[in-house]
């Protein structure tokens, strides 16, 4: 038996022996030990030189945006260069008080500015803690580096779960094997050999490498597929959707209509030539400007952009990494959930527990197993434990095969020769080694390897192939990870390395029992998404029976039995598939593209799926989510192409990420339906002023200190109340029915009051005095019914949310009592005739109002499966 060869840390390597030596972590500089190459790399001047040049792998990197893009995204805006226009052409008719809504550019502005920096601090140091670290080889030393500082010629290390970082030619390899589907499309892993090229975005799926980088950055070959794989697909926002069509019509209305309004305006007075000799123009732009004013939903568009960077934020405060903003919108929308079982049910965390000779003592050891790591050590011939010690002595081994060597170890088992090996991977379930004279040894999944060796078995062969998986099964159901020791004798195939099969000839020799330590906080969080109406299943890659237990465990389903299924027995048509998952809770045995095919197979159904991992062979199914979820612990690149990471790999953390999503959205869509109810009516009425010719019914001061009261600060606080309804696709839909029927009560009452009250009471319009008295009815009109909507928006009443709208109210009326702000705001009390006249003009206005609202339950009765988002039942605190 040979001596494991040594290995030094990263920083000063050796060259290896026959086999390369497991890696061993650097306890002083936490970099892990290579093997041992000739190869030094740059130096220190060489690397200078690259960097000089600008031959580094510096990427634009989509997720986090410049400080001047910030600035500019909040600044150079389409409403904010209208309310500036007007601001200005208010300020140019003297008339400064009917200017202050131009404050709200620099309010928004400000809090827009603010919060996305701080987001972005919050967000970029909490990304950190998950950046991918390459390790290159410089002047003889292993030093890892962030993925921009790797230069051109550099020599990169390509660990297995580690995503390609740079174009490189391959110098060494330890069996490396890739997965390329990021390129194309092809989910099958691809073994590559010195002298081959390998391209950024390919992962790792086992084995070890080292080559030499050939392209950096933009000149690399696959450096935009990179982008793309990384994206992978851009999250679409319902929510902005919807906002964003909001804005195009509102485009087309305004610049028409505030046109339109000065020009009725101008005649209302008596013409161009009288209105610009007797100065009524400044009248006609202020009264003009009323109208654009209060079609601008000026503080939608920030509070969107402004409550997703706050929910991330918060998020982050938990260890919680959004990289994707949007994608906050998507946690509000989920309804199925599936777990992979290691990492996220269990900590990850591997213990031993017995090697079981498979002969006709097996179960009498089974039975004295306890799960010591010295079980099986006396009941196993010496051959197959230090066959199992080599097999698992990988360049990485993975949590099983780290339990092994550590338990093994404590036996005394030290590194053999081993002349070939294929390691581990997700896609076959198994890894191999070889010794001449010795034959070749297989360990893996049991049900893989058994079903290879029954088709070339007799019937002797394959009633003991069925009483050992029988016996398999009853390890399994008892929590355990069970893994098979196969033994091959013939002849080593010449390409045995390079293209992997399974000897059917093998035969079993012994069976592995490990067990995973399940988290603590499984069984709390399963049983919230359970209330939730979430649906979670668990799909891995292991024993069916091994999963099925420990969902059991952890109350998977509650009180339901746990229905599991092997997934070799799914059907390969998507739309067989989406009928048949229906009915699992539990899947083992899933391949990686599988994985996908089941995430594929629920969007058939409608669902909207998240899907968590911490694996390379998760990551084709998280990039195909509508939400990917990664494990802080994860492979890079399955964090590369998640939308959200757990940073501290705590499953618990998931309540909390899909309750902030939830918050956002459903509060989104009581603040988008206040502002739209107040751009209806501003329509209704300009349109009405324009056919009509007569003078705007208020000043553009009214609407901004009833908008502030109303709609703004009640948005703000809204905006950020604790929410738990789960959004259904529709925001849009559901936003326009709720807005549309109050809005347009809103613009008639005015219109009515505007051409009704003058007659009745006799006014004079021409009378400055008179015209403020007509203002002041419209202006405690569209207060009023302002207060009647936000109540609407915030029910139920019978919370915060009632002294809220109270307050507000309140707030509106001791206002129009205090000297200054009704003076700034043109506010007068209405007295004696008016005051009469005011009250049954208020009362004509809640009729019209109910009227409005009773004419769209009809219609909405008459559209089948469209309820409006705010009734009772679907309220929540």
């Amino acid at each position: 038996m040979l001596e494991k060869p040594k290995t030094q840390p990263a920083q000063t390597p050796q060259t290896s022996g026959m086999a390369a030596s497991r890696p061993e972590t650097n306890a002083q500089q936490g970099v892990q030990a290579m093997p041992q190459v000739e190869e030094r790399g740059l130096g220190a001047q060489e690397v200078q030189a690259r960097m000089d040049r600008g031959q580094t792998n510096l990427v634009d990197n989509p997720a986090s945006r410049s400080l001047a893009q910030i600035i500019r995204a909040n600044v150079f805006t389409l409403f904010n260069g209208i309310i500036l226009v007007a601001m200005l052409m208010v300020l140019a008719t003297g008339s400064w008080r009917d200017a202050v809504f131009g404050l709200v550019i620099i309010v928004n502005t400000g809090i827009g500015i603010i919060t996305e920096l701080q987001a972005k601090r919050t967000l970029d140091r909490l990304s950190i803690l998950v950046a991918a670290h390459p390790l290159v080889r410089r002047d003889g030393r292993n030093i890892a580096i962030s993925h921009d500082d790797i230069v051109l010629d550099d020599l990169l290390w390509i660990r297995s779960g580690e995503q390609v970082p740079a174009d490189a030619e391959l110098l060494h390899s330890w069996g490396l094997e890739l997965d390329e589907s990021m390129l194309t499309g092809e989910s099958i892993t691809v073994r590559k050999r010195p002298g081959e090229n390998i391209y950024s975005g390919s992962n790792a799926v086992s084995g070890l490498a080292l080559a030499k980088v050939n392209a950096v950055g933009k000149h690399g070959y696959a450096a935009k597929l990179t982008a793309q794989a990384k994206v992978y697909t851009k999250t679409v926002s319902d929510l902005n959707r919807g906002i964003n069509t909001i804005l195009k019509v509102l485009t087309f209305l305004v610049v028409p209509l505030c046109a339109l309004l000065i020009w009725s305006q101008v005649r209302a007075v008596g013409g161009w030539s009288e209105a610009l000799a007797g100065g009524e123009w400044r009248q006609a732009v202020v009264s003009a400007v009323a109208g654009v004013v209060g079609m601008i939903p000026e503080g939608l568009v920030l509070l969107t952009s402004l409550n997703f960077a706050i929910a991330a934020m918060r998020l982050a405060r938990k260890n919680t990494l959004v990289q994707e903003l949007e994608a906050v919108e998507t946690l509000a929308r989920v309804d199925c959930l599936n777990l992979d079982k290691t990492g996220t049910i269990t900590d990850g965390g591997i213990g031993f527990k017995a090697l079981l000779p498979v002969d006709a003592n097996r179960a009498e050891t089974a039975v004295a197993g306890t799960g010591d790591a010295a079980d099986g050590k006396d009941h196993v011939p010496r051959e197959v434990t230090q066959a199992l010690f080599d097999l698992a002595h990988e360049e990485n081994p993975n949590a099983t095969g780290q339990a092994v060597l550590d338990a093994l170890a404590g036996w005394g088992c030290k590194p053999g020769r081993v002349d070939e090996r294929v390691s581990f991977s997700s896609a076959r379930k198994w890894s191999a080694i070889a010794r001449q004279g010795e034959g070749t040894w297989y360990f893996g999944a049991p049900e893989v390897l058994l079903s290879a060796f029954e088709q070339a078995g007799d019937n002797a062969q394959t009633s003991a192939s069925d009483t050992l998986s029988a016996e398999i099964a009853e390890y399994a159901n008892q929590g355990n990870r069970v893994l098979l020791i196969a033994r091959g004798t013939g002849d080593i195939a010449a390409d045995f390395a390079s293209k992997p099969r399974l000897d059917p000839a093998a035969r079993p020799v012994a069976l592995v029992l490990c067990a995973e330590r399940v988290r603590d906080d499984a069984n709390g969080t399963l049983l919230w998404f359970r209330k939730q109406g979430v649906r979670c299943r668990v799909i891995s890659g292991d024993n069916p029976a091994t999963v099925g237990s420990i969902a059991r465990q952890v109350r998977l389903c509650g009180d339901r039995p746990v229905r599991t299924m092997d997934a070799r027995k799914l059907p390969k048509d998507i739309d067989e598939l989406a009928q048949v998952i229906d009915k699992v809770d539990v899947l083992g045995r899933v391949m990686p593209e599988q994985k996908k095919a089941i995430v594929q197979a629920l969007h058939r159904g409608g669902h909207v799926v998240a899907m968590t991992g911490d694996g390379v062979n998760d990551t084709l199914a998280i990039k195909e989510a509508d939400l990917g979820i990664a494990m802080g612990n994860a492979a890079p690149a399955t964090k590369a192409v998640a939308q959200v990471v757990l940073v501290d790999s705590k499953f618990s953390h998931l309540p909390d990420v899909v309750a902030r999503g939830r918050q956002v959205m459903a509060n989104m869509e009581r603040v988008a339906s206040l502002f739209l109810v107040k751009t209806a009516y501003s329509v209704a009425i300009s349109l009405g002023v324009v056919f009509t010719g007569m003078l705007f019914p208020y000043l553009p001061r009214h609407i901004t200190y009833i908008g502030a009261l109303t709609i703004g600060m009640p948005a703000f606080i809204l905006a950020l109340a604790p929410n738990t309804r789960r959004y259904v696709p529709g925001f849009l839909r559901r936003v326009i029915e709720f807005s549309l029927p109050r809005g347009i009560a809103i613009g008639l009452s005015v219109l009515i009051n505007s051409w009704f009250l003058p007659r009745i009471m006799q006014w004079d319009m021409q009378s400055a005095a008179n015209q403020r008295s007509l203002f002041t009815v419209n202006a405690i009109i569209v207060f009023a019914l302002g207060i009647v909507v936000l109540g609407q928006v915030a029910r139920p009443l019978l919370s915060w949310r009632g002294v809220l709208v109270a307050l507000f109210a309140l707030a509106g009326v001791v206002g129009a009592f205090i000297p200054f702000v009704a003076g700034f705001f043109a506010l007068q009390l209405p007295s004696g005739d008016s005051l009469a006249a005011t009250v049954i003009a208020l009362a004509c206005a809640l009729v019209i109002l109910a009227i409005c609202q009773f004419v769209a339950r009809i219609v909405r009765r008459n559209m089948p499966g469209v309820r409006l988002p705010h009734d009772r039942r679907n309220a929540r605190g």
